[in-house]
């Protein structure tokens, strides 16, 4: 250790600069032959001189004898602020100094934890391929599949409801929802392994039908149409619109079936914080704890629709697998999950036990703190209770546990399906997260002349991807949960084939990216730091 000429401040080896009074260092010994030398001796001389003359635009030499511009980047930029703040700040009154930490502070901590956190990166807008394979083997005698896949739709900021925004007497015209899913085409594919050409098939996005009366035959036989949703008629979809494939296959035959969707997707935030890239859009509409409503405001939102279909506190019972009673996937009677609930809502300032927003982050914050990610998650999915206990779990076992927090407080969440992509659209992955229903307070709506029935979000939350009321664009939709108190639809979503067990082996779907990826606006950070509620 050395000291500062001018203040006596402490300097460390290799300072530039002292980080108390702000003023360059000269250090005798600043050539690298003498850091060398001083080095092989086994002692380092830290002794600084004044500088002769300033030196310009942030130019300073170094210890090896090379000048740099030590304003060039931005961890220099912040500190150079942050002193001339602290300067600023200890030249005031103490009273003033008290009224401004006391006032400040929270923000303040929560800036420098956001310097040095942890963070994802993601594109603000995207227009991608994804391909979706399946190799299906006959190794055996005769056999057959059948094979439904899903259609998957434009998807709105909220949720592609339809929902009747009224702005009162104001004249303000309401924002109009965000498409943040757009699909622009989508193309079947099926290789028989001994023809020359493969089967293809372009599958329509306006939603219209092919009965099985009028099918599509392949080279090789196969069937393939796109009948809309039946859930009393196997010859229908069981989960919304899909595609369905029906497959003969002799001993030793191969099929390789490809389904492929362009997809554009636009990053999209119900979140209301500085937080927030400013590219992104959504804030502006968004919800943040100061205009959120509280737990009863929920049930007069949207008629009421959402509290009816997915605040109910058991959700799909999974009833007995592998000789083991699995349970309900979402529990919100659970002993543990009350608990936890309680300990969640305790940790809330006062005035803010009820806040719809402030439970709901805190809990997410909680799941982040205490639940770690399980790669190697079981083939029979954690309930959100035993995610609690095991305090571990994969993308459904800690959506499973998100949810089961929130039905303790009667606030609706439910499922989206589909997958998720890395920041570089290298690696894909099958991947199922939560949307959610917070309101604005009464008093905030009727500020904006806004319809109390209209006046909240429905909101993306992902919490083993840290993605807080915000949908990013390597996020592909494939369905979102519909009402279906019976587990029917989700079944049918999870087991989407139905084959010959003698001999047949269809693998998993493998997703990949085809060709380039046209990415528009640059990517943004997003920070993987608890929110301050106090």
């Amino acid at each position: 250790m050395g000291s500062c000429p001018y203040c006596q401040s402490v300097t460390y080896t290799g300072d530039t600069i002292c980080y108390t009074c702000g003023r360059i260092l000269a250090n005798i010994r600043s050539s690298k032959f003498a850091m060398e030398q001083q080095f092989h001796k086994g002692s380092m001389d830290t002794t600084y001189k004044m500088t002769k003359k300033p030196t310009k635009g942030g130019m300073v030499q170094t210890h090896l004898g090379r000048s740099i511009n030590i304003m060039k980047t931005q961890r220099n930029r912040t500190r150079h602020l942050v002193l001339l703040f602290f300067v600023a700040f200890i030249m005031l009154s103490p009273q003033v100094r008290e009224n401004l930490f006391q006032k400040w502070a929270p923000g303040v901590q929560e800036y420098f934890q956001g310097i040095v956190a942890p963070y994802h990166l993601y594109p603000n807008e995207a227009t991608f391929t994804l391909d979706r394979t399946i190799t299906v083997v006959n190794s055996n005698s005769n056999g057959w599949l059948h094979e439904d896949i899903v259609i998957p739709s434009d998807v709105d900021s909220l949720t592609g409801e339809d929902y009747d925004f009224k702005y009162g007497d104001s004249g303000v015209l309401p924002s109009p929802t965000t498409k943040i899913q757009k699909v622009e085409s989508i193309k079947l594919s099926i290789d028989d392994g001994d023809s020359m050409i493969d089967d293809l098939i372009n599958i329509p996005t306006d939603g219209s039908y092919l009965s099985y009366e009028n099918k599509t035959i392949t080279s090789k036989g196969h069937y393939v149409w796109w009948p809309g949703y039946d859930e009393l008629d196997n010859l229908s979809c069981g989960v919304g619109n899909c595609v369905k494939m029906e497959f003969r296959l002799g001993p030793g035959e191969i099929v390789v079936f490809s389904f492929e969707v362009k997809i554009t997707s636009t990053s999209y935030t119900w979140w209301d914080a500085n937080r927030v890239d400013s590219r992104v859009i959504g804030g502006d509409e968004g919800i943040n704890v100061d205009n959120s409503g509280t737990f009863s405001d929920a049930e007069l939102r949207g008629s009421g629709e959402k509290v009816r279909d997915f605040s109910n506190p058991t959700w799909y019972d999974r009833g007995v697998r592998n000789g083991e009673n699995a349970g309900y996937a979402i529990n919100a009677q659970h002993e543990l999950v009350n608990s936890t609930a309680s300990l969640i809502s305790a940790s809330l300032p006062e005035g803010l036990k009820d806040n719809a927003y402030a439970f709901s982050r805190a809990a997410f914050d909680y799941l982040h703190e205490h639940v770690s990610y399980d790669k190697q998650a079981p083939l029979i999915a954690r309930s959100g209770p035993l995610c609690l206990e095991d305090s571990t779990g994969d993308c459904d076992e800690q959506t499973n546990a998100f949810l089961s927090l929130l039905r303790v407080k009667n606030l609706p969440g439910w499922y989206v399906f589909g997958a998720l992509a890395d920041g570089d659209y290298l690696h894909w992955e099958g991947h199922a997260w939560g949307y959610i229903l917070l309101p604005m307070s009464e008093s905030w709506c009727n500020d904006r002349n806004i319809e109390l029935n209209t006046c909240f979000v429905e909101a993306s939350v992902d919490v083993v991807n840290n993605k807080w009321l915000l949908h990013t664009p390597n996020a592909y939709i494939s369905w979102i949960e519909e009402p279906d108190s019976t587990g029917t639809l989700l079944s049918n979503y999870y087991s989407p084939a139905r084959y010959s067990s003698n001999g047949l082996d269809r693998s998993p779907p493998h997703y990949s990216t085809v060709g380039d990826v046209d990415i528009v606006g640059g990517k943004y950070q997003v920070k993987i730091l608890a929110e301050n509620l106090r």
